[in-house]
C-alpha cells in the first residue's frame, strides 16, 4: 500500500508527466502518489476508456498526442513539445507509483541539486507480489528537461510496437546521480496486458539485435560508470551469444537468484527465457527477409 502522501505545501516545485493509453485501472493510484507536485501532465494517446475522465477529475493538464510511424513516440514528444511549468521534471509511467520516502527524497535534491538528472530504481511487482529479483532497475527519471533528450535508436517507425518508447532512456547533457528511495511498479490489469506488451517488445528487440550485430562493440572501461552506458555495451555481447533464451533463464533464476522469490521467480524466470525466444525466432524472420 502507498503511504498516505500530503498536499504540495512547502516542498520543492516540479513537473510530473504520465505518457498513457487506456490505463484507467492503474492511474487512480499513479496520481494520487503526486498530488504533492506543482504539476501534473497526462498525455494522452487516443485513450478508449475512462483514462481521459480520471486525469481531469484528479486536475492533470491533459495534453493530447498522435503518434505519426515517421514521427517521434509519446516521451520524445512530450519533452520537445510540452511548456512546463518547472525546470525540473518526472517522468512516470501509469502504472507507477511514488512512496512517501521517495517524495521526500525528490524534494531534498530538488532544493540543493548537485546533479542535472538522477536515476531512479523500481521495485517491481509481477502478479500482485514484489520481485526482489528485478533490482536494481535505474531509470532516469528526474532531470532539467533543458539539457534533456530522448535516445535515438532509429527504431521509432517501427509498426505495431505502439506509439511510446519500449527501452529508449533519457540522456542528460550534464552530471547524473541516483535517488536511494526506488518507486513502484506495479501494474494492476494482470497477465494478459504484461504478454501483448512483451510482444510488441520483442518485436522491437529483434529489429534492435539485428541492428547491434551489425556494429562493433566498443569496450569502454568509462562506460562501466553509467547504467545506461554499460547496457547498451554489454548488449551488443549478448546479441552475439548461442543459447540466449537457455541463459536468459538461468541470468535472471541464478544470477539475479530469482529463486528467493519462490514460484513466482521461476515463473518470471521462465518467461524471461520465453522473452528472449520469441525474439530469436522474430529475428530469424528478420534475416531471412534479407537474403
Amino acid at each position: 500500500m502507498i503511504s498516505e502522501i500530503p498536499d504540495n505545501a512547502g516542498l520543492a516545485k516540479l513537473s510530473v508527466v504520465f505518457p498513457v493509453l487506456n490505463e484507467e485501472e492503474n492511474l487512480p493510484a499513479a496520481l494520487a502518489s503526486v498530488t504533492w507536485a506543482d504539476e501534473v501532465i497526462v498525455v494522452d494517446s487516443g485513450s478508449t476508456d475512462d483514462t481521459v475522465a480520471i486525469a481531469t477529475r484528479a486536475g492533470a493538464r491533459l495534453v493530447e498526442f498522435k503518434h505519426r510511424l515517421d514521427g517521434p513516440k509519446k516521451k520524445g514528444w512530450s519533452l520537445r513539445n510540452i511548456d512546463f511549468r518547472n525546470e525540473w521534471v518526472l517522468f512516470l509511467d501509469g502504472d507507477e507509483r511514488i512512496t512517501s520516502p521517495l517524495r521526500d527524497e525528490i524534494d531534498r535534491v530538488l532544493r540543493d541539486p548537485h546533479h542535472d538528472g538522477y536515476y531512479l530504481d523500481r521495485d517491481f511487482f509481477f502478479r500482485g507480489r514484489r520481485l526482489s529479483c528485478y533490482r536494481p532497475d535505474w531509470n532516469m527519471r528526474l532531470f532539467r528537461h533543458s539539457c534533456t533528450s530522448m535516445e535515438d535508436l532509429g527504431l521509432h517507425n517501427l509498426p505495431g510496437t505502439g506509439d511510446n518508447e519500449i527501452h529508449e532512456h533519457f540522456l542528460v547533457d550534464g552530471s547524473t546521480g541516483f535517488l536511494k528511495s526506488p518507486l513502484l511498479h506495479n501494474d494492476y490489469r494482470g497477465i494478459a496486458p504484461w504478454i501483448e506488451r512483451q510482444n510488441k517488445y520483442a518485436t522491437w528487440e529483434a529489429h534492435l539485435y539485428r541492428q547491434w550485430r551489425e556494429q562493433p562493440i566498443h569496450f569502454r572501461l568509462s562506460s562501466m560508470r553509467d547504467p545506461v552506458a554499460r547496457n547498451r555495451m554489454l548488449r551488443r555481447v549478448w546479441v552475439r551469444l548461442p543459447c540466449r533464451p537457455v541463459l536468459r533463464f538461468f541470468i535472471w533464476f541464478i544470477g539475479k537468484r530469482a529463486f528467493r522469490d519462490g514460484s513466482n521467480g521461476v515463473i518470471y524466470a521462465f518467461l524471461m527465457g520465453w522473452y528472449e525466444l520469441i525474439i530469436g525466432l522474430k529475428l530469424k524472420e528478420l534475416e531471412a527477409e534479407d537474403k
